[in-house]
């Protein structure tokens, strides 16, 4: 039997060097965070924050991957990026679920109860379901062109749904519950660090994720192709 032939997102030396730095990372960060002060009101709960803000920059990092990767299969007609996008929403909501999973907790430390229907918590519920059903779609649809165009479009469209995430605050003023956005100061003495280090480390994270779906979904693009041939037969 022949090999799977080798694909543009096969370079697994690549792939291994980003999970060595995100491993160094994360024990950098495991460091930086047990040595962080604790919140004068929130207590040690507080140290979430530098987990769950940069849980949900990777997931607007992958959902507008998906929404480019969509625009850019729309126009060029290129399987490629149409394998970007499927890749990015799947991450993507890999670390939206974490940014529910994280603020529940944090919630339950500060606010007394595990859940309140704070817009910012209302419309990263909604943003998680957008993106799940286009990770749905895509599974049960693999390889169908029509398929992929109507998620390119889905895609694009569910995108502005990360703006009105993050100024969901602003908009509703009073009504929300859920703490403002950081501004320049707002960081406590010895809480910079492990944020922007936390940042970093999540956005390396899911570079690597990122990377090793690509590599699953060329491989897999790579086989569909050879049944195909082997189904056409000899000419």
């Amino acid at each position: 039997m022949n090999a799977i032939p080798h694909t543009s997102a096969g370079t697994p030396g690549l792939t291994r060097a980003i999970g060595w730095l995100c491993a160094a990372l994360v024990l950098a960060f495991g460091v930086v965070v047990a040595r962080a002060p604790l919140d004068s009101v929130q207590g040690v709960i507080q140290k979430i924050l530098y987990v769950h803000p940069a849980c949900a920059f990777a997931a607007y990092a992958g959902f507008g991957l998906t929404a480019l990767g969509g625009a850019l299969y729309l126009w060029r007609g290129e399987e490629r990026w149409d394998r970007l996008a499927a890749a990015a929403a799947e991450v993507g909501v890999v670390f939206c679920t974490l940014v529910i999973l994280t603020g529940p907790i944090w919630a339950k430390g500060t606010w007394g109860h595990w859940w309140s229907w704070d817009p910012r918590l209302l419309v990263t519920l909604v943003l998680w379901f957008i993106y799940l059903a286009y990770a749905l779609l895509r599974s049960f649809t693999a390889g169908d062109e029509r398929a992929a165009r109507f998620a390119a479009v889905y895609g694009i469209v569910g995108l502005a749904a990360v703006p009105l995430n993050y100024v969901a605050i602003d908009l509703f003023g009073s009504r929300a519950i859920h703490p403002e956005n950081l501004g320049r100061g707002s960081l406590g003495d010895g809480m910079r660090l492990p944020f922007f280090l936390g940042i970093a480390t999540v956005l390396v994270a899911f570079g690597w994720l990122l990377r090793m779906r690509l590599e699953v979904g060329a491989l897999r693009a790579a086989l569909l192709q050879r049944v195909v041939h082997a189904q056409r037969g000899p000419r």
